[in-house]
């Protein structure tokens, strides 16, 4: 199964400056982010220790979406 970390980095890259961009590029240099995990909360709960910018917990939970009708 890919994990979130796995998925985001499809955004990694792309020419326009999008949050779900500088979420991917900030979780790719964080090296404490949990890059294994598929589990919404364990993700979550690191956001909202070290939330990167101030709507990175509702890009992340637009994207988390996204990354459930992936995995199906």
């Amino acid at each position: 199964m890919q994990s979130f970390h796995q998925f985001m980095m499809r955004y990694r890259g792309i020419k326009q400056d999008t949050k779900e961009k500088r979420l991917a590029e900030w979780m790719y240099h964080d090296h404490d982010f949990p890059k294994h995990s598929t589990d919404y909360d364990e993700i979550s709960r690191y956001l909202e220790w070290n939330v990167p910018f101030n709507e990175a917990i509702q890009t992340f939970d637009d994207l988390w979406e996204e990354y459930q009708q992936s995995i199906i």
